[in-house]
């Protein structure tokens, strides 16, 4: 038999060679993402994102988690200072006023530190309270009696409740030394004034769980100075109060003759 002549057209278009132009093929579509996002972005690219998050100090690496809570320690400071200032003159009972006497004691001690702490990790610090702790502070200022005694513990008890979780997430994650410590007074500071504010018998714990489970509007925080500019926050002179027994309800109202 005579051997049959090559057919036209065959080459690369036999059967191998269309196997191997499939296996091209997908080779190049595997392939192509990876080329053009090592184009795009780099593995140097990625890290430079998160060395500017995070900042190197001889106290550990200062986060910016790190550093939003020396500044909100600051800003408990400046609000809770006042406001306790205020129960001790015009708290109905001794309770409240007790309450206001260990705002002012902790956040006076407080302050000293985190303005420690933000000279030394050079963060600065704000030197007036933010918008929605000036709006407590003037509540607190209008309300009289009663009504200031439960609007007092109400507002406080669940401001301490919001910066509590925090100091919590904060102690359990910062690799900062100074941090650490901070979170440590700050989280001994806000534990005594919550029980504080239970102990006035006005804390409405029913109101208190609706408010912490709504989500808050974020409130601007006011213009940042150096540390070195941060006012300390000076209490003025007060009576001293006694700790009263603490109680779960409201004490007793005595009805008029």
């Amino acid at each position: 038999m005579r051997p049959r002549p090559p057919i036209k057209g065959r080459g690369i278009f036999s059967g191998t060679g269309l196997v191997i132009a499939a296996l091209a093929v997908t080779a190049a579509a595997l392939l192509y993402p990876l080329w053009s996002y090592a184009g795009r972005q780099s593995p140097a690219a990625g890290a430079t994102v998160l060395s500017t998050q995070t900042v190197t100090t001889p106290y550990g690496p200062l986060s910016t988690q790190d550093q939003d809570f020396i500044t909100k320690v600051r800003l408990a400071d400046l609000w809770e200072l006042p406001a306790g200032e205020l129960a001790e003159r015009k708290g109905t009972t001794a309770a409240v006023r007790t309450a206001g006497q260990h705002l002012v004691d902790g956040h006076t001690s407080l302050d000293a530190h985190v303005r420690t702490v933000a000279t030394q990790l050079g963060v600065p610090l704000p030197n007036e309270p933010n918008t929605q702790q000036n709006q407590w502070l003037d509540t607190l200022g209008a309300a009289q009696g009663e009504d200031f005694d439960r609007q007092f513990a109400g507002i406080l008890r669940l401001a301490h409740a919001r910066v509590f979780t925090l100091v919590a997430q904060v102690r359990a994650d910062t690799q900062n030394s100074l941090v650490r410590d901070l979170a440590d007074d700050a989280n001994a500071t806000v534990l005594d004034h919550i029980k504080v504010m239970e102990a006035t018998g006005y804390v409405d714990f029913a109101a208190l769980a609706k408010e912490l489970a709504a989500s808050p509007a974020p409130v601007p925080t006011p213009p940042a100075v150096a540390p070195s500019a941060a006012a300390p926050v000076t209490p003025a002179p007060g009576e001293s109060y006694s700790m009263p027994p603490a109680t779960t309800s409201p004490p007793p109202q005595t009805s008029s003759p």
